[in-house]
């Protein structure tokens, strides 16, 4: 049986957590492998709800769940998490649980800097959780940060804080803030390790030892394409790679191990946070769109941007990551509305192009080229079979298979796990 990767093909936001908890019920193990707690998974199962930010969806199924060294772990955000879910009767052991021992942590200097970054940028703000992901890479990438490894160590940690705090003390200066308070950070670690340590383990190994007993093993993506930090709308990204290709370095396991590509496409578009969206829509259908789907984010309650569907965006996010499916999301957002807009193409100072490119100004600068379909009036919400689809509804995603050159795999119809309509199943192929 194939392994299976899912990942946004938009901004985030695309209802990944209600695919991945679909999934996880039929996987053996669930994989988060790039990413932090900037990450926002809501699961509807049955009258409960569950909101995850650095936990893979797998850990409500009971499924063995697995962070991988791509990650970047806040670990007093993680026992926070992991109180609110056990408080839902969720069970989360060493046994059904574990962290990559190499993952970095992010600690309060990251946050720290994270904010007072954001502050100080004016028109500049790139639009960050505050959460100190950026940071955290950053001192991942310059080899000063501190491992998850590190935690058993602790004693001999000070050639590595020494390195961290040169770096963080003089950027603290420059905005008039005091240095690291050295001592203080050695106590919270020294408190939270035992905490992080139960779980620590060389998850690598973990993932090759399940994966020759013939494991299914689910890979979750967290935010989408567009925000990847080489791939998305530079410099309004996210400060990781959220491909597909990250499942290999993220995980340890391989680049032969993603199987499967899902990529999860809402039936319209939204965005989170400043920069470029072509089909953002600033009127009463934007607004419409809105309310209808609910449009705030899960991690920082952020009032979503809303637009119509924008093929050319999807199209490339499916042939970057290399996409097998899509499963397309909140199609019942749309009912009601008597027509509905796709963009095919844009128009960049005159000239018609099939592409976003790549330099801020160019994307700022194109207009969506639209296509106009019919809607329909009868509702798609909780359908489970094709045949429960008003035809307009079909027609519409019959063109976007046509315009992101990719099929779908599963239409979702609501919140709920059991509303999918599924076409192709990920874990046969």
């Amino acid at each position: 049986m194939a392994n299976v990767t899912v990942i946004g093909a938009q901004w985030g936001d695309e209802g990944k957590g209600k695919i991945v908890d679909w999934l996880a019920a039929r996987a053996d193990v669930v994989v988060r492998f790039q990413g932090g707690h900037n990450a926002g998974h809501t699961l509807v199962v049955g009258d409960t709800t569950y909101k995850l930010s650095l936990l893979p969806s797998g850990i409500v199924t009971g499924t063995l769940s697995l962070v991988g060294n791509g990650v970047v772990l806040d670990p007093w955000a993680l026992r926070d998490e992991m109180t609110r879910l056990k408080a839902q009767g969720v069970s989360i052991t060493a046994a059904n649980f574990g962290v990559a021992d190499n993952c970095p942590l992010i600690l309060p200097l990251h946050r720290d800097l994270d904010g007072l970054r954001e502050a100080a940028a004016g028109k500049g703000k790139i639009g960050t959780t505050g959460r100190g992901i950026g940071p955290a890479y950053e001192d991942k990438v310059g080899r000063r940060a501190i491992r998850v490894c590190d935690l058993a160590h602790l004693d001999a940690l000070e050639p590595q804080l020494d390195r961290l705090c040169a770096h963080h003390d003089a950027l603290r200066a420059g905005f008039g803030e005091p240095p690291v308070d050295r001592e203080k950070l050695i106590a919270e670690l020294k408190e939270i390790a035992p905490f992080v340590l139960e779980f620590a383990q060389p998850v690598w190994k973990r993932l090759r030892d399940v994966k020759k007993e013939g494991a299914k093993i689910l890979f979750e993506g967290a935010q989408g394409v567009l925000l990847d930090v080489d791939h998305g709308t530079y410099p309004f990204v996210t400060s990781s790679n959220t491909v597909s290709g990250t499942v290999a370095s993220g995980s340890g396991l391989g680049p032969n191990s993603a199987g499967f590509v899902l990529g999860i496409v809402k039936a319209y578009t939204t965005r989170v946070g400043s920069g470029p969206f072509p089909t953002e829509l600033e009127d009463e259908v934007g607004q419409r769109l809105g309310e209808k789907g609910h449009e705030f984010g899960t991690v920082t309650a952020r009032k979503r941007r809303c637009g119509w569907f924008d093929a050319v965006l999807v199209r490339q996010s499916c042939a970057i990551s290399g996409v097998t499916g899509i499963a397309l999301t909140k199609l019942d957002v749309l009912d009601g509305f008597e027509t509905i807009k796709i963009c095919t193409g844009y128009k960049l100072r005159g000239e018609v192009i099939d592409y976003l490119p790549s330099h801020a100004a160019d994307q700022a600068a194109v207009e969506p080229i639209y296509e106009e379909i019919e809607g329909w009036s009868d509702t798609t919400a909780g359908a489970r079979s094709w045949a429960e689809l008003p035809a307009q509804a079909i027609k519409y995603i019959r063109r976007i298979e046509e315009l992101i050159d990719c099929p779908v795999a599963s239409v979702s119809t609501s919140p709920e796990r059991d509303d999918t309509i599924l076409v192709r199943d990920p874990f046969a192929d």
